[in-house]
């Protein structure tokens, strides 16, 4: 699944086969333009030691009121209200001894934050809940359609809880394709690699 992800956007080109957008091979596009079209959270994300404004908008000036609203819809309102400088605030100290660090789950929200800023038309997460406490993640999940609107979202997970919601499940193994549906759907081919998967998680999930 990851090499997929990494097929659609561009960071290498497929040996055999094309990828297509509304039928055209992306190789067509204009590159800038065609990673205008999504945000992407890859799961090896880096965040910097500039401020949390700059770390959510990527970018030296940024829109103030759209970092923080995307930092609220990320979960991290209580966080900002109680940063000594606000958006303003460095992350880490390299740069300012005021600076804050901040725990693993608070900066893959600030991640999925960048994401929401960018406002691009398809969102790509890349297992965008791995450090959160199974709280916080049901709080994101519970919210999802929400953050999303109306855009297209794409997101990889080993977690087969949090695949639930999703409307179209591809699941992909050593490579390839091999099943694609719903929730319900693929949990009633019972001989089916997603069923089996599921079956082997459930003991951890509460209320499945």
């Amino acid at each position: 699944m990851a090499a997929m992800i990494k097929l659609l956007c561009r960071l290498y080109e497929p040996t055999e086969g094309v990828v297509t957008l509304n039928g055209i091979d992306i190789r067509e596009y204009d590159y800038s333009a065609y990673m205008g079209v999504f945000s992407v959270v890859f799961q090896d994300f880096k965040l910097y030691s500039f401020s949390l404004g700059h770390n959510v908008a990527a970018s030296e000036s940024y829109d103030a009121a759209l970092a923080e609203e995307s930092l609220i819809m990320a979960g991290l309102s209580e966080k900002v209200r109680n940063m000594p400088e606000g958006l303003h605030t460095y992350l880490h100290k390299d740069f300012s001894d005021d600076g804050v660090e901040i725990s693993g789950g608070e900066a893959q929200k600030v991640a999925l934050a960048r994401a929401l800023y960018k406002n691009a038309p398809f969102v790509i997460l890349d297992e965008p809940t791995a450090a959160l406490d199974p709280i916080a993640e049901f709080e994101i999940y519970s919210r999802f359609n929400e953050l999303i609107g109306g855009k297209t979202a794409i997101f990889v997970s080993h977690r087969l809880s949090s695949c639930r919601f999703c409307h179209d499940i591809a699941v992909f193994h050593e490579g390839r394709l091999i099943q694609r549906g719903s929730h319900d759907k693929l949990l009633a081919e019972r001989d089916g690699k997603y069923a089996e998967l599921w079956n082997a998680q459930a003991q951890y999930y509460v209320g499945a």
